[in-house]
């Protein structure tokens, strides 16, 4: 009986999956670390309830009344007599963008009243008042 001792040159043809679920689970872990240090930076608001919110996509002007008199316009804090002085550098657009009054709920209604005057002033005319849906109770 004759042996055949011819090396043979077949390819290995298993793929390890090792290497690649280590990628895997490095990229899986680096972004749950990055994504718990995002911030979302704003004004803190504590905004009225209502039954039926909606959400609005449009261009908006957002302007944010503090229980400490305190008044910011986009995001940018101005000053009492400066309101419509704002609003007109602001409201660029007026038919087509949207004015969002997000006060506090203990913001006195005179105040917001003069804020949505001084806006309809420079000729805004859709106005929106942002509130947080309830949560329901059993």
């Amino acid at each position: 009986m004759k042996i055949s001792l011819t090396p043979r040159n077949k390819t290995l043809t298993v793929f390890s999956y090792s290497s690649l679920t280590d990628i895997v689970l490095l990229l899986l872990v680096f972004f749950l670390l990055t994504s718990s240090f995002i911030v979302t930076e704003g004004i803190k608001v504590i905004l009225p309830e209502a039954e039926y919110s909606q959400t609005s996509e449009e261009k908006q002007v957002v302007i944010n009344l503090l229980e400490d008199g305190r008044i910011y316009i986009n995001g940018e804090e101005t000053p009492y007599e400066e309101i419509e002085t704002r609003l007109q550098a602001v409201i660029t657009e007026p038919e087509e963008q949207v004015v969002v009054l997000a006060s506090d709920k203990t913001v006195a209604l005179e105040q917001a009243v003069y804020v949505i005057d001084q806006a309809k002033g420079v000729g805004a005319s859709r106005f929106f008042i942002s509130t947080t849906q309830k949560e329901e109770t059993e």
